[in-house]
């Protein structure tokens, strides 16, 4: 994988301007409706993240370019919503995905204004949410009032593990600062680490929804 990403680094290294416009699309078409389930922003995200440390990239504009993309994707997918209402939920694409429109819906009714929020974490329906939300007539003052606070968490919870990852690496794990070979063993130890944890949290949450499902204590 080092092979793929050098290329990527030295890029990074000659265009940041062009790797904070790749994090802003990134974030931003995670963020459209059906199509965001299967766009890798999230790798991407993580990935450019772990330039930071080298100096590459900086983190206020990482996480800028990150929160300004998905407030722009999700608040356009809410008033696509909101000015179809719920007709725009079986209509194409969506209607060759139920399931995900129903979970979307099940959300709501298990959440309430608080589905916005849980599931910005929460892929794929992160991409459905929002214009389920403006389909279902929720005022916006309150949906940006719960959207930009999960947004701005969900940038940190991307960006941030991918920082530390490397200074970790970089402290305790003996890889030099400088060095392409170097800088992708860091990425791939950044993306590994969070898809572990991801893995890990989503285990326990799976368990954790058994324990508490009816009739589990049986």
């Amino acid at each position: 994988m080092t092979h793929l990403l050098d290329p990527l680094i030295a890029f990074v290294s000659d265009h940041a301007g062009l790797a904070y416009l790749t994090l802003f699309l990134a974030a931003l078409l995670e963020a459209v409706p059906i199509a965001g389930s299967i766009i890798p922003g999230t790798t991407i995200i993580l990935a450019l993240s772990a330039l930071i440390p080298g100096g590459e990239l900086q983190l206020q504009w990482v996480l800028a370019a990150a929160i300004l993309g998905a407030v722009l994707g999700d608040g356009g997918a809410f008033w696509i919503g909101h000015r179809s209402q719920r007709e725009i939920l079986t209509t194409w694409p969506f209607s060759n995905y139920p399931r995900l429109v129903a979970q979307s819906e099940a959300f709501f009714h298990r959440f309430g204004t608080l589905a916005i929020f849980f599931a910005r974490f929460v892929a794929p329906i992160r991409a459905v949410v929002p214009i389920t939300a403006g389909a279902l007539d929720i005022p916006p003052v309150r949906f940006y009032a719960v959207n930009i606070p999960a947004i701005v968490l969900w940038a940190c919870a991307h960006v941030l593990p991918g920082v530390f990852a490397v200074q970790l690496l970089h402290r305790y794990g003996g890889l030099p600062h400088h060095g392409h070979i170097a800088k992708s063993t860091w990425i791939i130890a950044a993306v590994a680490g969070t898809i572990v944890v991801w893995l890990v949290l989503r285990m326990l949450r799976k368990r954790r929804e058994t324990q508490l499902a009816p009739g589990a204590a049986n």
